[in-house]
């Protein structure tokens, strides 16, 4: 089963300092930092995506209450049908009868969240 692409989005108080932080350890923006000088007072363009090498970082301020782990697989739906087969639970379904990109979230035994999202 292709997961695709691995990263992992985090719940930040300051997007601004968060991204200093990660920018002084190397990272760099490849997504989100456009949008934002833009509309600085839009509740979704306080995020940015960077990247150092292969690692990807999502930094979400006020979007949502914690962190997730975060897969891009090219058919999320043929991972929700194999998870659902394996017996695990999943939060939110993809729309089986769509052929647009999904997404689906889980939860592991403890509490971590899971996110399939094929864009």
């Amino acid at each position: 089963m292709d997961y695709g692409n691995f990263s992992v989005s985090l719940n930040v108080n300051d997007v601004a300092v968060s991204q200093d932080f990660y920018e002084n350890m190397g990272f760099k923006v490849i997504d989100g930092g456009h949008t934002s000088d833009v509309y600085p007072d839009k509740e979704g363009e306080r995020w940015r995506i960077m990247q150092k090498d292969d690692v990807n970082i999502g930094l979400f301020e006020g979007m949502f209450d914690f962190n997730i782990m975060t897969f891009n697989p090219p058919d999320v739906r043929a991972v929700q049908k194999k998870l659902k087969s394996e017996g695990i639970v999943l939060e939110k379904e993809a729309d089986m009868e769509s052929e647009s990109p999904d997404f689906i979230t889980l939860e592991d035994p403890d509490g971590n969240h899971i996110m399939f999202d094929q864009w």
